[in-house]
Protein backbone atom coordinates (compact mmCIF):
# COMPACT_ATOMS: atom_id res chain seq x y z
CA UNK A 1 0.00 0.00 0.00
CA UNK A 2 1.86 2.86 -1.53
CA UNK A 3 -0.10 5.97 -0.18
CA UNK A 4 -2.71 8.27 0.56
CA UNK A 5 -4.59 9.69 -2.49
CA UNK A 6 -6.31 13.05 -1.70
CA UNK A 7 -9.03 14.03 -4.41
CA UNK A 8 -8.60 17.80 -5.67
CA UNK A 9 -11.39 19.23 -6.26
CA UNK A 10 -11.52 22.06 -8.83
CA UNK A 11 -13.51 24.26 -10.74
CA UNK A 12 -12.77 26.99 -13.19
CA UNK A 13 -9.06 25.63 -12.65
CA UNK A 14 -9.40 26.68 -9.15
CA UNK A 15 -9.36 24.33 -5.99
CA UNK A 16 -12.16 24.80 -3.34
CA UNK A 17 -10.82 25.62 -0.11
CA UNK A 18 -12.44 22.29 1.10
CA UNK A 19 -10.02 20.59 -0.57
CA UNK A 20 -6.89 21.73 1.39
CA UNK A 21 -8.91 20.46 4.26
CA UNK A 22 -9.06 17.06 2.97
CA UNK A 23 -5.65 17.11 2.07
CA UNK A 24 -4.59 18.14 5.59
CA UNK A 25 -6.66 14.96 6.56
CA UNK A 26 -4.93 12.71 3.94
CA UNK A 27 -1.49 14.23 5.30
CA UNK A 28 -2.50 13.49 8.94
CA UNK A 29 -3.27 10.38 7.91
CA UNK A 30 -0.09 9.44 5.70
CA UNK A 31 2.02 10.83 8.75
CA UNK A 32 0.57 8.16 10.63
CA UNK A 33 1.40 5.08 8.30
CA UNK A 34 4.53 6.05 7.27
CA UNK A 35 3.48 6.67 3.55
CA UNK A 36 3.29 9.59 1.19
CA UNK A 37 0.30 11.82 0.08
CA UNK A 38 -0.53 11.52 -3.54
CA UNK A 39 -2.55 14.22 -5.31
CA UNK A 40 -4.99 13.13 -7.79
CA UNK A 41 -5.82 16.05 -10.19
CA UNK A 42 -8.27 15.27 -13.02
CA UNK A 43 -8.73 17.97 -16.03
CA UNK A 44 -7.04 20.14 -18.77
CA UNK A 45 -5.11 22.27 -16.56
CA UNK A 46 -4.27 20.45 -13.72
CA UNK A 47 -0.63 21.69 -13.96
CA UNK A 48 -0.97 25.11 -12.70
CA UNK A 49 -2.39 23.33 -9.23
CA UNK A 50 0.56 20.49 -9.01
CA UNK A 51 2.63 22.90 -7.41
CA UNK A 52 -0.09 24.38 -4.72
CA UNK A 53 -0.47 20.97 -4.10
CA UNK A 54 2.94 20.19 -2.85
CA UNK A 55 2.34 23.90 -0.82
CA UNK A 56 -0.39 21.91 1.26
CA UNK A 57 0.73 18.86 1.44
CA UNK A 58 1.30 16.74 -1.38
CA UNK A 59 4.36 14.84 -1.86
CA UNK A 60 3.06 13.52 -5.67
CA UNK A 61 0.91 14.53 -8.00
CA UNK A 62 -0.94 12.03 -10.01
CA UNK A 63 -2.20 13.88 -13.45
CA UNK A 64 -5.08 12.61 -15.83
CA UNK A 65 -4.94 15.24 -18.13
CA UNK A 66 -7.94 15.29 -21.26
CA UNK A 67 -10.06 17.59 -22.89
CA UNK A 68 -13.11 15.05 -22.08
CA UNK A 69 -12.58 15.50 -18.18
CA UNK A 70 -12.37 19.25 -18.42
CA UNK A 71 -16.28 18.82 -16.85
CA UNK A 72 -17.37 16.40 -13.89
CA UNK A 73 -18.89 13.40 -15.10
CA UNK A 74 -19.50 10.89 -12.61
CA UNK A 75 -18.35 7.64 -15.06
CA UNK A 76 -15.51 9.46 -16.45
CA UNK A 77 -14.00 10.56 -13.03
CA UNK A 78 -14.77 7.34 -11.21
CA UNK A 79 -13.15 5.33 -14.11
CA UNK A 80 -9.69 7.24 -13.49
CA UNK A 81 -10.16 6.73 -9.54
CA UNK A 82 -10.97 3.32 -9.64
CA UNK A 83 -8.28 2.08 -12.34
CA UNK A 84 -5.88 4.21 -9.75
CA UNK A 85 -7.23 3.08 -6.90
CA UNK A 86 -7.00 -1.47 -8.21
CA UNK A 87 -3.15 -0.37 -9.91
CA UNK A 88 -1.53 1.22 -6.81
CA UNK A 89 -3.94 -0.20 -3.89
CA UNK A 90 -3.75 3.17 -1.73
CA UNK A 91 -4.02 3.29 2.31
CA UNK A 92 -7.10 5.30 1.54
CA UNK A 93 -8.88 7.55 -0.59
CA UNK A 94 -9.80 11.07 0.77
CA UNK A 95 -12.03 14.03 -0.36
CA UNK A 96 -13.74 16.68 0.65
CA UNK A 97 -17.71 15.89 1.58
CA UNK A 98 -19.11 17.97 -1.35
CA UNK A 99 -22.00 16.66 -3.43
CA UNK A 100 -19.15 15.81 -6.13
CA UNK A 101 -16.59 14.21 -3.32
CA UNK A 102 -19.19 12.12 -1.89
CA UNK A 103 -20.53 10.71 -4.97
CA UNK A 104 -17.31 10.15 -6.83
CA UNK A 105 -15.72 7.80 -3.71
CA UNK A 106 -18.74 6.12 -2.86
CA UNK A 107 -18.77 5.20 -6.52
CA UNK A 108 -15.16 4.13 -6.81
CA UNK A 109 -15.69 2.37 -3.57
CA UNK A 110 -18.44 0.13 -4.39
CA UNK A 111 -16.36 -0.74 -7.71
CA UNK A 112 -13.48 -1.53 -5.74
CA UNK A 113 -15.80 -3.43 -3.16
CA UNK A 114 -13.97 -1.14 -0.32
CA UNK A 115 -15.18 0.34 2.52
CA UNK A 116 -16.27 4.14 2.89
CA UNK A 117 -16.10 6.24 6.07
CA UNK A 118 -18.67 9.43 4.68
CA UNK A 119 -18.69 13.29 6.16
CA UNK A 120 -16.48 11.99 8.91
CA UNK A 121 -15.58 14.99 11.73
CA UNK A 122 -12.64 13.14 12.70
CA UNK A 123 -9.92 10.54 12.08
CA UNK A 124 -7.65 8.27 14.14
CA UNK A 125 -5.94 5.46 13.51
CA UNK A 126 -6.13 2.35 15.86
CA UNK A 127 -3.29 0.47 17.22
CA UNK A 128 -3.94 -2.32 14.24
CA UNK A 129 -3.99 0.03 11.89
CA UNK A 130 -7.37 0.65 10.96
CA UNK A 131 -9.22 4.14 10.89
CA UNK A 132 -11.66 5.46 13.22
CA UNK A 133 -13.52 8.30 12.18
CA UNK A 134 -16.19 10.00 14.53
CA UNK A 135 -19.23 11.11 12.36
CA UNK A 136 -22.90 13.04 13.55
CA UNK A 137 -25.80 10.83 13.96
CA UNK A 138 -29.18 11.55 14.92
CA UNK A 139 -29.67 14.91 13.31
CA UNK A 140 -26.35 16.24 14.84
CA UNK A 141 -27.11 15.05 18.41
CA UNK A 142 -24.68 12.27 19.30
CA UNK A 143 -21.46 11.57 17.94
CA UNK A 144 -20.39 7.62 16.72
CA UNK A 145 -17.07 6.33 16.55
CA UNK A 146 -16.60 4.02 13.40
CA UNK A 147 -13.83 1.88 13.14
CA UNK A 148 -13.48 0.27 9.37
CA UNK A 149 -11.71 -3.37 9.88
CA UNK A 150 -10.63 -4.87 6.21
CA UNK A 151 -10.39 -3.67 2.75
CA UNK A 152 -6.84 -3.56 1.07
CA UNK A 153 -8.03 0.55 0.83
CA UNK A 154 -10.43 2.94 3.06
CA UNK A 155 -12.52 5.56 1.41
CA UNK A 156 -12.57 8.70 3.43
CA UNK A 157 -14.85 11.90 2.82
CA UNK A 158 -14.50 14.75 5.11
CA UNK A 159 -17.11 17.30 6.21
CA UNK A 160 -16.21 20.62 5.59
CA UNK A 161 -14.22 22.85 8.01
CA UNK A 162 -13.78 19.85 10.10
CA UNK A 163 -10.15 19.78 9.48
CA UNK A 164 -7.88 22.66 8.94
CA UNK A 165 -5.78 23.03 5.88
CA UNK A 166 -1.97 23.55 6.18
CA UNK A 167 -0.08 26.18 5.72
CA UNK A 168 1.12 26.79 2.69
CA UNK A 169 4.55 25.96 2.33
CA UNK A 170 5.93 28.18 -0.59
CA UNK A 171 8.78 26.41 -2.74
CA UNK A 172 7.18 22.89 -3.19
CA UNK A 173 7.81 21.38 -6.04
CA UNK A 174 5.85 17.62 -5.82
CA UNK A 175 6.90 14.92 -8.12
CA UNK A 176 4.37 14.53 -11.23
CA UNK A 177 3.27 11.28 -12.39
CA UNK A 178 0.90 10.99 -15.74
CA UNK A 179 -2.54 8.61 -15.29
CA UNK A 180 -3.92 6.82 -18.15
CA UNK A 181 -7.79 8.20 -19.05
CA UNK A 182 -9.95 5.27 -17.98
CA UNK A 183 -12.55 5.69 -20.56
CA UNK A 184 -12.95 7.35 -24.15
CA UNK A 185 -15.67 10.03 -24.93
CA UNK A 186 -17.66 7.77 -26.84
CA UNK A 187 -18.08 5.60 -23.28
CA UNK A 188 -19.43 8.20 -21.21
CA UNK A 189 -22.74 8.73 -21.34
CA UNK A 190 -23.62 12.11 -19.54
CA UNK A 191 -22.35 15.31 -21.39
CA UNK A 192 -21.96 18.59 -20.16
CA UNK A 193 -23.98 21.27 -22.54
CA UNK A 194 -23.18 24.90 -20.21
CA UNK A 195 -23.27 25.99 -16.80
CA UNK A 196 -25.35 28.99 -15.53
CA UNK A 197 -24.54 30.71 -12.61
CA UNK A 198 -27.35 31.44 -10.04
CA UNK A 199 -27.23 35.17 -9.25
CA UNK A 200 -26.87 35.78 -5.83
CA UNK A 201 -25.80 32.49 -4.71
CA UNK A 202 -24.03 32.25 -1.23
CA UNK A 203 -21.26 30.26 -0.51
CA UNK A 204 -22.47 28.77 2.81
CA UNK A 205 -20.50 25.79 3.54
CA UNK A 206 -16.44 27.78 3.33
CA UNK A 207 -18.09 30.54 5.11
CA UNK A 208 -15.99 31.47 8.79
CA UNK A 209 -19.04 33.79 10.00
CA UNK A 210 -23.31 33.17 9.06
CA UNK A 211 -25.62 35.96 10.05
CA UNK A 212 -29.07 33.37 9.88
CA UNK A 213 -32.73 34.74 10.06
CA UNK A 214 -35.52 32.49 10.53
CA UNK A 215 -39.60 32.61 11.23
CA UNK A 216 -38.91 35.62 13.70
CA UNK A 217 -38.19 38.17 10.95
CA UNK A 218 -41.29 38.34 10.10
CA UNK A 219 -42.51 39.60 13.56
CA UNK A 220 -44.52 42.78 14.19
CA UNK A 221 -45.11 43.84 10.62
CA UNK A 222 -46.58 46.78 11.44
CA UNK A 223 -44.53 48.83 9.48
CA UNK A 224 -44.92 47.92 6.40
CA UNK A 225 -46.66 49.70 3.45
CA UNK A 226 -50.14 49.44 2.71
CA UNK A 227 -49.28 48.34 -1.11
CA UNK A 228 -46.81 45.63 0.56
CA UNK A 229 -49.53 42.59 -0.01
CA UNK A 230 -48.62 39.99 2.42
CA UNK A 231 -47.36 42.03 5.26
CA UNK A 232 -45.31 39.63 7.30
CA UNK A 233 -43.50 38.49 4.17
CA UNK A 234 -42.61 42.30 3.35
CA UNK A 235 -41.30 42.64 7.23
CA UNK A 236 -38.89 39.66 6.65
CA UNK A 237 -37.88 40.06 3.20
CA UNK A 238 -36.72 43.93 4.26
CA UNK A 239 -35.05 42.73 7.42
CA UNK A 240 -32.93 40.02 5.74
CA UNK A 241 -32.21 42.58 3.47
CA UNK A 242 -31.64 45.52 5.71
CA UNK A 243 -31.14 44.16 8.65
CA UNK A 244 -28.99 40.90 8.67
CA UNK A 245 -27.21 41.29 5.50
CA UNK A 246 -25.68 45.62 7.23
CA UNK A 247 -24.50 42.94 10.02
CA UNK A 248 -23.08 40.37 7.72
CA UNK A 249 -21.46 42.85 5.77
CA UNK A 250 -19.65 44.21 8.41
CA UNK A 251 -18.57 40.94 9.97
CA UNK A 252 -17.31 39.48 6.27
CA UNK A 253 -20.07 36.92 7.03
CA UNK A 254 -22.79 34.70 4.76
CA UNK A 255 -26.54 35.42 5.30
CA UNK A 256 -28.71 31.80 6.28
CA UNK A 257 -31.78 30.93 7.03
CA UNK A 258 -34.05 28.62 8.81
CA UNK A 259 -36.16 26.27 6.16
CA UNK A 260 -39.36 28.33 8.38
CA UNK A 261 -37.80 31.37 6.66
CA UNK A 262 -37.21 29.75 3.17
CA UNK A 263 -40.24 27.86 2.73
CA UNK A 264 -42.27 31.08 3.75
CA UNK A 265 -40.88 32.80 0.70
CA UNK A 266 -38.81 35.13 2.74
CA UNK A 267 -35.40 34.10 1.28
CA UNK A 268 -33.88 31.83 -1.54
CA UNK A 269 -33.36 28.22 -0.91
CA UNK A 270 -29.50 28.82 -1.53
CA UNK A 271 -29.46 30.50 1.96
CA UNK A 272 -31.26 27.73 3.90
CA UNK A 273 -29.10 25.48 6.63
CA UNK A 274 -30.31 22.57 8.07
CA UNK A 275 -30.91 18.87 7.39
CA UNK A 276 -32.62 19.67 4.15
CA UNK A 277 -30.37 22.45 2.84
CA UNK A 278 -26.42 23.40 3.82
CA UNK A 279 -24.58 21.52 7.00
CA UNK A 280 -22.15 24.19 7.98
CA UNK A 281 -19.41 24.77 10.62
CA UNK A 282 -18.70 28.53 11.13
CA UNK A 283 -16.64 29.97 13.57
CA UNK A 284 -19.53 32.24 14.61
CA UNK A 285 -23.03 31.57 14.10
CA UNK A 286 -25.67 34.07 14.60
CA UNK A 287 -28.74 33.01 14.64
CA UNK A 288 -32.13 35.51 14.29
CA UNK A 289 -35.43 34.28 15.10
CA UNK A 290 -34.65 30.85 14.94
CA UNK A 291 -36.34 28.47 17.29
CA UNK A 292 -33.37 26.35 16.77
CA UNK A 293 -35.66 23.18 15.76
CA UNK A 294 -34.13 19.77 15.17
CA UNK A 295 -33.75 20.05 11.90
CA UNK A 296 -31.88 22.90 11.78
CA UNK A 297 -29.75 21.87 14.39
CA UNK A 298 -28.64 19.55 11.92
CA UNK A 299 -27.13 22.28 9.83
CA UNK A 300 -25.32 24.01 12.32
CA UNK A 301 -24.67 21.97 15.80
CA UNK A 302 -20.73 21.88 15.03
CA UNK A 303 -20.35 25.59 14.94
CA UNK A 304 -17.37 26.89 17.42
CA UNK A 305 -19.51 29.45 18.67
CA UNK A 306 -23.05 30.04 18.81
CA UNK A 307 -25.18 33.25 19.52
CA UNK A 308 -28.90 33.47 20.18
CA UNK A 309 -31.44 36.42 19.40
CA UNK A 310 -34.80 35.43 19.90
CA UNK A 311 -37.80 36.66 21.90
CA UNK A 312 -38.50 33.22 23.10
CA UNK A 313 -36.68 33.20 25.82
CA UNK A 314 -37.83 29.07 26.26
CA UNK A 315 -36.88 28.56 22.44
CA UNK A 316 -34.50 25.21 22.27
CA UNK A 317 -31.92 27.38 20.25
CA UNK A 318 -30.96 29.02 23.43
CA UNK A 319 -29.58 25.20 25.00
CA UNK A 320 -27.10 25.21 22.43
CA UNK A 321 -26.23 28.79 22.10
CA UNK A 322 -22.96 29.94 24.09
CA UNK A 323 -24.37 33.77 24.17
CA UNK A 324 -28.13 34.25 24.03
CA UNK A 325 -30.29 37.22 23.72
CA UNK A 326 -33.92 37.88 24.74
CA UNK A 327 -35.75 40.41 22.81
CA UNK A 328 -36.58 41.80 19.73
CA UNK A 329 -33.92 41.12 16.83
CA UNK A 330 -35.36 44.32 15.02
CA UNK A 331 -33.88 46.38 18.15
CA UNK A 332 -30.62 44.20 18.95
CA UNK A 333 -29.71 43.65 15.46
CA UNK A 334 -29.11 47.45 14.50
CA UNK A 335 -27.67 48.03 17.53
CA UNK A 336 -24.79 44.79 17.37
CA UNK A 337 -24.48 45.96 14.04
CA UNK A 338 -23.78 49.84 15.04
CA UNK A 339 -21.24 48.41 18.07
CA UNK A 340 -18.97 45.93 15.47
CA UNK A 341 -18.74 48.70 12.85
CA UNK A 342 -17.36 50.94 15.34
CA UNK A 343 -14.94 48.61 16.93
CA UNK A 344 -13.90 47.66 13.50
CA UNK A 345 -13.51 51.42 12.09
CA UNK A 346 -16.02 50.20 9.65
Amino acid sequence: MSAVIAWVEAFNGKAIPATWEALAAARMLADTFGVSVAALIIGEGGEALAAETGQYGADEVLLCADSSLNNYRLEAYAGVLTALVQSRQPRAVVAAATSRGRELLAASAADTDSPMLGDVLSLSVSADGWISADRAGYAGKVLSETVVVGGETQFVTVRSRAFKALDPKGGAAPQVSSVALALGEDQIVSKVERFETEAGTVNLTDAAVIVSGGRGMANNPKDAPADAGDAAVWKARDGFANVLQPLADSLGAAVGASRAAVDAGYIPYAHQVGQTGKVVAPDLYIAAGISGAIQHQAGMRTSKIIVAINKDKEAPIFKMARFGLVGDLYQIIPALTAEVKKRLGK
